[in-house]
């Protein structure tokens, strides 16, 4: 008589801690504004090199991944601090007759593969750690896109991930020939996109949709907008900081000029907010030069002041204070250029449509400046009246106008004097 013994199936534990993991790594993506992930995006898809710059821990490299995952480009990841210079050089293969075929410098596996994939994200991790010698040996892989004998194809976007010096392990600090040739985007966490995340949903990045339609104005508006700040302030062509912090960092020279440019034509045609495109370009040639040059932006699409005197009932000023402040300003300079009694009229005209639509403050000083351009034939017009409670301008306006009659007199009497 035998008997038949029933074994219940052994379950390996690893089995359940692997479907267990499975489930924690099942997330999510949702729209959602983020300025630091739209820069990021914005410069992957202008082709230039992007350094995230953020404390140990903060999701740099998860960001990378998930921008992969998003834009389905496969990521090679590559710690710069654990190569040699040679691997980004290339390695000497000595082939069947050197003197007439020279000596290949062959690349490493991870970029055969890139150029065999004809696109992907290449992502230099710990930037901040690699030595000068390997700094010195990423130049060419971050300009010209080449390692070794081997040219990255056009579908391959580069980008990096540094600590700040304190807080890297084995610091250094980035050599200005590389610093130069990055985007570099400060990267901070949000609470609210954490929480979420770890609850499962982390935000979707996306490459930005470029009007066509607007690609040609886009390329004029960027063009005219660097090359107008550059020329009216040519120091700002090169600018190499003296602190070693600050050369390892976002400065002006020709070629991050020639960055800034191609941004400020890919934000305007893909319509970006002003804060997106404030990162990039601080981001690209330092914080004073990039203010400056949104300032310049900002005045490019102020209204012109000789439109608005033709048409001052129906004049238009912008919202924002500092701006509209500019525009009052020179609208008063275009009548003290050009002093006759309608304009006059018609910038008082101006100077209640702000009052009415704005905050007071920002018509004193212009409007004062108008009220002393006044003639002693010129009346006051009633539209000034208006303005009695921002300031005295009726009396200001009366003794511009007598002691401009009062040196007029002196002038004569001297004169005959003669």
């Amino acid at each position: 008589m035998t008997s038949t013994l029933t074994t219940a199936p052994r379950t390996d534990p690893l089995d359940a801690a692997a479907d267990l993991l499975a489930l924690l790594q099942d997330t999510t993506t949702e729209p959602r504004p983020n300025d630091q992930l739209s820069a990021l995006t914005l410069a992957v898809s202008a082709d230039l090199p992007v350094l995230l710059w953020g404390e140990p821990g903060i999701g740099k490299t998860a960001a990378l991944t998930q921008l992969a995952d998003s834009l389905d480009l496969p990521l090679t990841t590559v710690i710069a601090s654990v190569h040699e210079p040679s691997d980004f050089s290339g390695l000497p293969v000595v082939g069947d007759d050197p003197a007439v075929q020279g000596v290949p410098m062959a690349p490493p596996d991870w970029a055969v593969r890139l150029v065999r994939a004809g696109r992907g994200l290449l992502f230099l991790d710990e930037l901040s750690t690699a030595p000068p010698a390997v700094q010195a040996a990423l130049l060419r892989v971050v300009l010209e896109r080449r390692i070794g004998s081997l040219a990255l194809p056009p579908g391959v976007r580069i980008v990096a991930a540094a600590n700040p010096r304190a807080s890297a392990a084995d610091g250094w600090e980035l050599s200005p020939p590389l610093a130069n040739r990055f985007v570099h985007l400060g990267w901070a966490h949000e609470h609210e996109v954490v929480v979420r995340g770890l609850g499962g949903t982390w935000p979707r990045a996306a490459l930005p949709l470029l009007d066509r339609a607007a690609l040609p104005e886009a390329v004029a508006f960027a063009r005219r907008a660097v090359c107008g700040l550059l020329t009216a302030r040519p120091a700002l062509v090169h600018r190499l900081p003296k602190n070693e912090v600050a050369r390892g960092g976002a400065w002006p020279s020709p070629r991050s000029w020639e960055m800034t440019l191609r941004l400020v034509a890919f934000a305007t045609a893909a319509g970006v907010s002003r804060d997106v495109l404030s990162l990039l370009v601080r981001g690209t040639v330092g914080d004073g030069p990039g203010l400056e040059l949104l300032a310049a932006i900002d005045r490019m699409d102020l209204p012109d002041p000789e439109e608005l005197l033709a048409d001052p009932a129906a004049a238009v000023l912008p919202e924002r204070g500092d701006l509209r402040q500019t525009v009052l300003e020179g609208v008063v300079e275009a009548v003290r250029s050009r002093p006759e009694r309608g304009r006059w009229d018609a910038a008082w005209v101006i100077m209640a449509r702000a009052l009415e639509s704005g905050a007071p403050d920002v018509v004193v000083v212009p409007a004062s400046t108008l009220a002393a351009l006044r003639r002693e034939d010129w009346e006051v017009p009633a539209t000034i009246e208006r303005l009695a409670g921002v300031v005295s301008l009726g009396r200001r306006a009366d003794r511009a106008a007598a002691g401009r009659a009062a040196a007029g007199r002196a002038a004569a009497v001297a004169g005959r004097g003669r």
